[in-house]
């Protein structure tokens, strides 16, 4: 299936003028990635249907309106690298890092209008999410600025800002493959919880990961003061020494990288943080499991996607 979407990215209609629009927009879309969000809409589109190729534009929709998201982060992060590779706006600049998203948003929407069933419901389901994401990511950037950040609130900027995107993948899916409503609602169940355990397994890992396996140095969210699950948490539960010794870690300005992620994970252990994070996890992705069962098709059928979530959350089964 990966090897069916690449392909496909490879054959778009990119090599056209003006070049400094659309050689950033090739240049994004070549740098690889899991691609979940069009194996998500595939896999649900073939728990009715055998012919997932038809879908490839608007699954390929999804991906540049997902890596759109990206470059725009990477702008507003000032981030250098993305998968190993230079940002937009570092081998270009801001102005076409800018303009290139906006066009890959906008290519996005004409693809995915293309949708030969329930093309209105499609359109409205993919419109809707994008205005999710917009909100999730105000919020995210709200929360730089706070140290009272709720969990509640947390969990629900994380929803709209990752969640969203994956249950949208898979109702999509099913509502191209003409699928009952109720299965459709069940589906876009699991692609939000899935999203949370995701997202929540992400922070987990920034702290807990191994750096081989997970890409990147961890300790990065704890460096930046990100409000995570974790320091959510942490915040909330620490007390006394344990609390003034976060805070001075929060406000420090001038500190040994290593040394600031090594202390303030170790108040993590102490207030047992870890395992509320594995617990949080556990719940969302048997919720996900649970509205998966809910689906009223085959178990064979469902196997790839059970075996996907499970592959996503780095589980045997």
């Amino acid at each position: 299936m990966l090897e069916k979407i690449n392909k496909y990215i490879e054959s778009l209609p990119l090599e056209v003028e003006p070049k400094g629009l659309y050689e950033p927009i090739r240049y994004v879309l070549s740098l690889g990635g899991k691609r979940i969000r069009p194996a998500l809409m595939m896999m649900a589109y073939e728990l009715w249907k055998d012919d997932s190729e038809e879908i490839l534009p608007q699954a390929v929709a999804l991906e540049t309106y997902h890596n759109f998201t990206l470059l725009h982060d990477d702008v507003m992060d000032n981030a250098d690298v993305r998968r190993g590779k230079p940002t937009v706006h570092k081998k270009w600049n801001e102005n076409t890092a800018i303009l290139s998203g906006d066009n890959m948003l906008v290519l996005a929407f004409k693809w995915m209008q293309g949708a030969k069933v329930n093309s209105a419901e499609v359109l409205a389901t993919f419109t809707q999410t994008a205005i999710e994401i917009n909100h999730g990511q105000q919020y995210d950037v709200d929360f730089e600025s706070r140290n009272d950040v709720a969990e509640a609130e947390y969990i629900e900027m994380i929803r709209l800002k990752t969640s969203v995107l994956l249950a949208c993948a898979v109702k999509i899916g099913a509502l191209l493959a003409d699928a009952p409503k109720e299965d459709t609602d069940n589906l876009y169940r699991f692609g939000e919880a899935m999203g949370l355990a995701f997202q929540l397994q992400d922070d987990y890992l920034d702290v807990y990961g191994d750096p081989a396996v997970f890409g990147k140095a961890i300790g990065g969210d704890i460096t930046s003061n990100k409000k995570t699950y974790m320091l959510i948490n942490a915040l909330q539960k620490a007390e006394g020494n344990d609390k003034a010794e976060l805070e001075r870690w929060i406000a420090a300005k001038d500190f040994d990288r290593a040394e600031k992620v090594a202390a303030v994970t170790a108040i993590y252990n102490k207030l047992g943080i870890d395992s509320m994070a594995k617990a949080k996890m556990e719940e969302y992705y048997q919720q996900a499991i649970k509205a998966l069962d809910a689906v009223n098709v085959a178990e064979e059928k469902k196997k790839p996607l059970r075996d996907y979530a499970a592959k996503m959350m780095k589980r045997k089964k």
